[in-house]
């Protein structure tokens, strides 16, 4: 015999009822270490010299020497990185995170040509969509921000 439409809802509503504090619980931090995971990795490419966006880093801030500044961005990414999986530091970290991604953008503004198939700002090339998923990885910078306790009421700047 087939569910009637109200016991499928409510099967589907006791299904939310325990997955939602478990999403609670688990949502921020895995995304913390995520996206922590993505910095250290990409942080770790550009310190080897093996990314395969130097050559856009390099083009992009053109007024520093590649072989200092693309490492020395590695090295921001990867302590970013590493204080975000630790959960430690994140008054820190994350601002320096949010600095980073805006400075990705400026692909867009002094690369066009690069960023963009025919000049067409809607014509993303691949650099383009790599500078432009940044915005998701700022959006979950500031949602981890936003779980953070206040300093007032004992937050250490760890999450």
């Amino acid at each position: 015999m087939t569910p009637s439409q109200p016991e499928v809802r409510k099967k589907a509503e006791r299904l939310d009822e325990r997955l939602r504090p478990l999403l609670t619980r688990i949502g921020v931090p895995l995304l913390r270490i995520s996206l922590g995971v993505v910095f250290l990795w990409f942080g770790l490419l550009k310190i080897f010299d093996v990314s395969p966006v130097s050559g856009l880093v390099a083009n992009t801030i053109y007024w520093f020497d590649p072989d200092v500044v693309v490492p020395a961005l590695g090295a921001f990414e990867v302590f970013v990185g590493a204080c975000l999986v630790a959960g430690r530091l994140m008054r820190i970290a994350l601002p320096l995170l949010v600095l980073q991604m805006a400075g990705t953008f400026m692909v867009l503004v002094l690369l066009p040509e690069v960023a963009f198939r025919d000049g067409n700002p809607l014509l993303l090339t691949v650099e383009g969509e790599f500078v432009v998923k940044n915005l998701v990885l700022l959006s979950a910078a500031l949602v981890i921000g936003s779980r953070l306790a206040p300093l007032g009421e004992g937050g250490s700047g760890s999450a």
